[in-house]
């Protein structure tokens, strides 16, 4: 009697699931494999479609092949001309010419050891430079070797130029091939189709995710039970296509090319059976590892004993990165100051035209483990804003403790012509040489914010506060409190230099286009 009234759950469990999809299975729910039919013919025309998606990714990595052998070869001909007036020569000797021919080969071989041609390691900006400068630095010493072995003389400035050049070039090729990928796939070309095994939360977060940044190339097709039951609620565009069970032939029959498997919805001998299927019929795998913000460059997957495991390597803040960090403030923060004194002297007469009152805005900020310092910043308000701000309070645009106005009546005209350009943050840079901010963290708050705060956030006062920060290159005004949260201790819990060469970058274009600036 158990048993029927177990088997007859699990029925209407899976008639459940059928229902909420927006496939359905025409199949009894005891076979073994199903035949996927579609419910609109909306939803058969785009399975249908996905192959022809695929088969134009397949040019994808061929043109990514065939910009960087341009790149690469600009660059050795732009180094050679370095070199020929380093040496007072008037033309491009043969000999270069035949070491750059010979080794152009090469160095589209070492970019694929590096793994510069598998979407899957270069998702991320940063991942995909740190690969290119070891890819071209490997390169370029490939070179000199094979001039070597053809005994070939050629300059040591050409070399050096080379290397300089093309891990600059090839930088922002890069660059462009992923804004024209993430320009084709928010019309939905080149995506790759797969199908999300789990229907539980982590597996439903995954979805959303994936819908949300179409730039990742990702189209989720459907979803697949791994045994779990769940009360998570499915996105009404992503239907159950079956059991994981079942996943070659439901793959093949959507025109997925591989799968998605969430840690937490499948049992581990039934995720290892299903890895192993899947690969074997010629279908991508990923799985997903269960944590959440620890940043992909921290992880290193390696064997213990039978078991492939990850290991989080963990954040240095101190010794030689710390003193890297504070050479490259100094050094940036001291150039830009003295390069926009003249900036600066101009808006300081323009505000005091403008309005009364001081040039300098400065107000208490809390800083690194929670000591205060004085904050400066050009006036773009009228004196008394800090009073008007208690009859503003129901017109804010963001949600928690951050206040923000679109049209806020306390700016003066002038002050809204330097928020728009950033330019009422330079006296921050004063801030940074004196050492109680960085060039990059995240923003200084007031006391009467961080009061508020709760445990979790107050892990951003383990670093010093910075002037740009990924919350400020990654939507500024337009983002959400929790944006800002999540974005500020991602910055703290991954930090690294060469993350903050990126954001410094990534300032640069949010600046000079004034994006959410306000």
């Amino acid at each position: 009697m158990e048993a029927r009234q177990a088997q007859a759950a699990r029925e209407d469990e899976q008639r459940e699931l059928q229902a909420i999809g927006g496939a359905r299975l025409a199949i009894p729910l005891s076979a073994a494999t199903p035949e996927i039919e579609f419910t609109t013919p909306e939803q058969e025309a785009r399975a249908h479609g996905l192959r022809e998606t695929a088969h134009g990714s397949r040019f994808a990595k061929p043109a990514v092949m065939a910009a960087d052998v341009v790149t690469i070869a600009a660059s050795m001909l732009a180094a050679a001309a370095i070199a020929d007036a380093f040496a007072n020569r008037r033309a491009i000797t043969t000999t270069t010419l035949f070491v750059a021919v010979v080794s152009l080969p090469v160095w589209v071989g070492v970019f694929a050891r590096y793994k510069l041609y598998k979407t899957a390691a270069v998702t991320s900006r940063i991942s995909e430079t740190n690969r290119i400068l070891h890819a071209v630095a490997a390169a370029t010493a490939c070179t000199g070797v094979i001039a070597i072995v053809f005994a070939q003389n050629i300059s040591r400035v050409w070399l050096v130029c080379t290397f300089a050049i093309a891990f600059v070039l090839v930088t922002l090729e890069r660059n462009a091939v992923r804004h024209a990928f993430a320009r084709q796939r928010a019309h939905g070309r080149l995506m790759r189709s797969v199908v999300v095994v789990g229907t539980n939360a982590e597996a439903i977060a995954t979805v959303q995710m994936l819908n949300d940044n179409a730039w990742l190339g990702y189209r989720v097709v459907g979803l697949l039970t791994g045994g779990e039951t769940t009360n998570a609620f499915l996105p009404p565009t992503v239907g159950v296509l079956g059991d994981c069970g079942d996943a070659v032939s439901i793959l093949r029959d959507v025109g997925a090319t591989g799968a998605i498997v969430t840690t937490s919805a499948i049992e581990e001998a039934a995720a290892n059976r299903l890895a192993r299927d899947l690969t074997d019929a010629g279908f991508h795998v990923e799985i997903t590892s269960g944590l959440v913000d620890i940043s992909a460059d921290r992880l290193l997957a390696h064997p213990l004993g039978r078991r492939p495991v990850l290991y989080v390597e963990p954040v240095h803040r101190v010794g030689w990165r710390a003193a890297a960090k504070r050479l490259f403030d100094l050094m940036v923060a001291g150039t830009l100051l003295v390069l926009s004194s003249p900036v600066l002297a101009i808006c300081a007469v323009l505000i005091k035209i403008d309005s009364r009152g001081p040039v300098f805005f400065s107000q208490v900020r809390v800083g690194k483990d929670g000591r205060l310092f004085r904050f400066w910043k050009l006036r773009t308000m009228v004196p008394e804003a800090e009073h008007m701000l208690d009859s503003l309070r129901d017109r804010n645009e963001m949600d928690g403790p951050l206040f923000k106005m679109r049209n806020d009546p306390r700016v003066t005209r002038v002050g809204s012509f330097l928020r728009r350009w950033s330019i009422d943050e330079i006296p921050q840079l004063w801030n940074v040489i004196r050492g109680e901010m960085s060039l990059v963290g995240p923003r200084p708050a007031i006391p009467t914010e961080v009061a508020g705060w709760s445990e979790e956030l107050r892990g951003r006062l383990r670093v010093k506060p910075g002037v740009t920060g990924m919350w400020q290159v990654n939507g500024r005004s337009h983002a959400s409190f929790d944006d800002y949260v999540r974005h500020d201790l991602y910055y703290v819990d991954n930090w690294s230099l060469l993350t903050d060469l990126a954001i410094v970058a990534k300032t640069v274009p949010v600046v000079l286009l004034h994006r959410d600036a306000y």
